[in-house]
């Protein structure tokens, strides 16, 4: 039998302002169907620098899809039937501290969860999982792109906290300072379910949250418009795209699986014993949970 998560193939999810990859090498377009639904769109599979890679923006090719409306779960398993091994998702967040100003990128390791209307599991009645999130991101994916953000000179920090709101409207004031004294880092509205999903997918996953705005806490900056941010996330989007063709490269060597455990994350975390498990289910789980079911 094969190792879990070899080879090596990384997918791409582009968030806001991030919307295509230039440099794909024989890059094919492909509509992949799921059986959650359709994902945000059709995927970009193709190389860079010799790495495999599947390209895949988060809310459509033409940012058609809020926050709430993306299908988070046939966005994961499209690119887990693609072979996807680990993701570096890619997107536009408020900063919720001073030493982060727009134009800054955040490695997240960790997150809060406020969204409270999308799925955020493959698994449910007919076969019961619980995955561990303690730690959502993998530390090995993350120390490299660290390494590609300092050699870019691309002002960044490694670590922190992403919370996700639920969206689309931006937070009240009172939320903001909420956070903030909570000790979050930044603010989105997209990260989860993602990460979740990715971990029961048993894909490594990485947030590179790229920042555009003080939120509205800041009280020497205006309130956070689409228009006081379109300046600067589109400067972070070409700051992304050189991210993407200077990171690819280095993730090409991996010979095992993960050794953080991201490719054998469902080892413990199925419950239900064989002879109760739902066919039906079973059958949706066929790519994401397919090596231990």
């Amino acid at each position: 039998m094969s190792e879990p998560g070899v080879p090596p193939v990384v997918g791409v999810f582009g968030g806001s302002g991030v919307y295509n990859i230039e440099d794909i090498g024989d890059a094919t377009v492909k509509r992949v169907d799921t059986p959650f639904g359709e994902p945000s769109g059709e995927l970009v599979c193709g190389t860079i620098g010799g790495q495999q890679a599947v390209f895949l923006p988060r809310h459509g090719p033409a940012h058609q899809l809020p926050p709430t409306e993306i299908n988070y779960r046939a966005n994961i398993d499209a690119l887990k039937r693609q072979g996807v091994t680990e993701i570096l998702s890619i997107g536009a967040v408020g900063s919720l501290k001073p030493e982060y100003p727009p134009g800054h990128f955040v490695i997240v390791d960790q997150f809060i969860d406020r969204t409270h209307a999308r799925e955020k599991s493959f698994f449910g009645a007919g076969c019961v999982a619980h995955v561990s999130m303690a730690d959502p991101v993998c530390p090995r994916l993350a120390g490299t792109v660290a390494e590609s953000l300092a050699d870019l000179g691309i002002p960044h920090s490694l670590g922190g906290t992403y919370v996700a709101m639920e969206g689309p409207q931006f937070s009240s004031r009172a939320e903001s300072e909420l956070y903030r004294s909570w000790g979050c880092d930044v603010i989105g509205m997209t990260n989860m379910p993602e990460a979740k999903l990715a971990r029961e997918a048993e894909i490594c996953y990485v947030s590179v949250a790229m920042v555009t705005d003080y939120d509205c806490w800041h009280q020497g900056h205006e309130d956070v418009s689409v228009e006081t941010i379109l300046e600067v996330l589109y400067a972070n989007a070409d700051k992304a795209k050189r991210l993407v063709q200077n990171l690819l490269p280095r993730l090409s060597d991996r010979k095992t699986r993960c050794s953080a455990g991201c490719h054998t994350a469902l080892d413990t975390a199925v419950v239900t014993p064989p002879e109760a498990r739902d066919p039906a289910l079973l059958a949706k789980l066929d790519a994401v949970a397919g090596r231990i079911l």
